[in-house]
C-alpha cells in the first residue's frame, strides 16, 4: 500500500509551530519531510520545557515534549543558511524537492536567496509556501506575529472568556496555540490543492499563509453572525451565542455538558428532567429560548444539581440528548473511546527509545496512514541526506562542519 503523500518531497526551513505542524500533517500523510535546523541549537522549541524527553538510561535528552508534539516523521539535517555554502546546499536540496515550507519573516528568504522568485526558476514545479504573521503584503507585512496576540488582533479573545457581568469575566486566549495551529492545517491543505492543481499544469506556485488572515477566517458564525445583524459578538463563557441550552452546568458532584440543538432533544430533556416547561412560549423553540436564556438556564441549573453527573449522562444518553463530561487530559486517555481509536501511541527515538505521540486523526479506509519514527534528534540524518541527495563525501561534510555550516 502507497502512502496518501509517498513521493512527494518537502524541505522545511519552519520552525516554532505553525509551519512545524503543517508539515508533520504532511509527513503522517506519507511525504518525506526533510527539516532543516541551526547547527547547535535547532528549532527553539527544541528547548521549550520541561518536560524534556527521558533518556535510555533515565536522564534528560535536549528535545522538549512540545517539541515532540509536532516533529513526528521528519528528517533532521543541521545547516546555517546565513552562509554561503548552507544557502548553496538548501538550494541544492530545493531543486529536488515538491515543497519548501518556511516561516521566516517577510524578506528574509530573498536576502539568503532561497525566495520562491531565486529557486523557481531551477524547480518550476516548486510548491512554495511562506507562514507569517502578517502575511506578503499590507501595512503590517513587517511585523512579526505570534499566536497569542494573534488571538487577540483577529477578534477571538474578544468572544473566549466568561462574561463581563459575572465573576471572572473578560477575554481569554484559547488553552492550546490555536491561531498556529489553525494556520498551520490551512497551510497543509493549500499545498495539497496546490499539489493537485500541478498535476494539470505542471508548474507549481507561491502560497503566502498569514496567521491574522486564517484566525479572521475561522471566526466563522461569529463571522456572519456580526455581517448579518452588524451586532458586535460577545464573550458567552461556556454558553453559546445560536443556541440555548447549549453549556456546562454543575452537577451534584461536577459539570456537565449540555448541548441542545434543536427543539425536539430539548423536549427530550425537559421529559428525563422532570421539567413541565417545553411547551411554554418563552422556551417553545430556539428563538424564544435565547429570549429568554437567563430564565432558562437558571431554571436548568437547580434541576442539573439534583443528579450526579454520571447519573445525567446514563440517563440523557439513553433518550439521545447531547451531553458529555469535562474531562482532564489523564481521563482523555483513559476514556474508553479514546483507547478503542488507538490515539496514544509509541514512536521509536533515537535517544529516548521511544517517544509517545498522539495519532494524527485522519482515517483512510484503504491507505491507513502509517508512522515510522518519532521526531528527530537535531542534525539526526545529516549526513545521510547530504550524502544520499547532494552526493557530498566524508571530507567535504567534515569540512563543512568544521566551518559551522552544518
Amino acid at each position: 500500500m502507497s502512502a496518501p503523500l509517498a513521493g512527494v518531497r518537502v524541505l522545511d526551513l519552519s520552525r516554532i509551530l505553525a509551519g512545524p505542524w503543517c508539515t508533520q500533517v504532511l509527513a503522517d500523510l506519507g511525504a518525506e519531510v526533510i527539516k532543516v535546523e541551526r547547527p547547535g541549537t535547532g528549532d527553539d522549541t527544541r528547548a521549550w520545557g520541561p518536560p524534556f524527553l527521558r533518556a535510555k538510561d533515565g536522564g534528560e535528552t535536549t528535545d522538549s515534549a512540545y517539541f515532540a508534539s509536532t516533529n513526528r516523521g521528519k528528517r533532521s539535517i543541521t545547516l546555517d543558511i546565513a552562509r554561503p555554502e548552507g544557502q548553496e546546499i538548501a538550494r541544492s536540496l530545493a531543486a529536488k524537492c515538491d515543497v519548501f515550507v518556511e516561516n521566516y519573516k517577510v524578506g528574509d528568504m530573498k536576502r539568503y536567496g532561497l525566495d520562491y522568485e531565486s529557486l523557481a526558476p531551477a524547480n518550476p514545479r516548486l510548491v512554495y509556501c511562506s507562514i507569517t504573521g502578517f502575511g506578503q503584503t499590507g501595512p503590517y507585512r513587517a511585523r512579526a506575529g505570534y499566536d497569542f496576540m494573534i488571538q487577540a488582533m483577529g477578534g477571538l479573545m474578544s468572544i473566549t472568556g466568561e462574561r463581563d457581568d459575572l465573576p471572572g469575566g473578560g477575554p481569554q486566549k484559547a488553552g492550546v496555540p490555536i491561531a498556529d495551529i489553525m494556520t498551520g492545517m490551512y497551510a497543509a491543505v493549500a499545498i495539497l490543492g496546490a499539489l493537485r492543481e500541478r498535476d494539470a499544469s505542471g508548474r507549481g506556485q507561491y502560497v503566502d499563509m498569514a496567521l491574522l488572515d486564517a484566525q479572521v477566517a475561522w471566526l466563522m458564525n461569529h463571522n456572519l453572525n456580526y455581517l448579518v445583524s452588524g451586532t458586535v459578538p460577545r464573550r458567552w463563557g461556556n454558553a453559546h451565542p445560536n443556541l440555548t441550552p447549549y453549556q456546562a452546568f454543575p452537577t451534584k458532584d461536577g459539570n456537565l455538558i449540555l448541548a441542545i440543538g434543536n427543539d425536539g432533544q430539548f423536549r427530550k430533556f425537559c421529559a428525563v428532567a422532570g421539567l413541565d416547561i417545553a411547551m411554554e412560549p418563552r422556551f417553545v423553540d430556539n428563538r424564544s429560548r435565547l429570549a429568554n436564556r437567563d430564565a432558562l438556564v437558571a431554571i436548568i441549573a437547580q434541576a442539573m444539581r439534583a443528579r450526579t453527573t454520571a447519573e445525567w449522562m446514563a440517563i440523557l444518553e439513553a433518550e439521545g440528548v447531547p451531553c458529555g463530561p469535562i474531562n482532564t487530559i489523564d481521563q482523555v486517555f483513559a476514556d474508553p473511546q479514546v483507547v478503542h481509536r488507538g490515539l496514544r501511541m509509541d514512536l521509536p527515538h533515537a535517544a529516548a527509545g521511544a517517544v509517545p505521540q498522539v495519532a494524527n486523526p485522519i482515517r483512510y479506509s484503504r491507505t491507513p496512514l502509517e508512522y515510522g519514527a518519532g521526531p528527530p534528534v537535531l542534525g539526526e540524518h545529516t549526513e545521510r541526506v547530504l550524502t544520499k541527495e547532494l552526493g557530498l563525501d566524508a571530507g567535504r561534510i567534515a569540512e563543512l562542519k568544521r566551518k559551522g555550516v552544518l
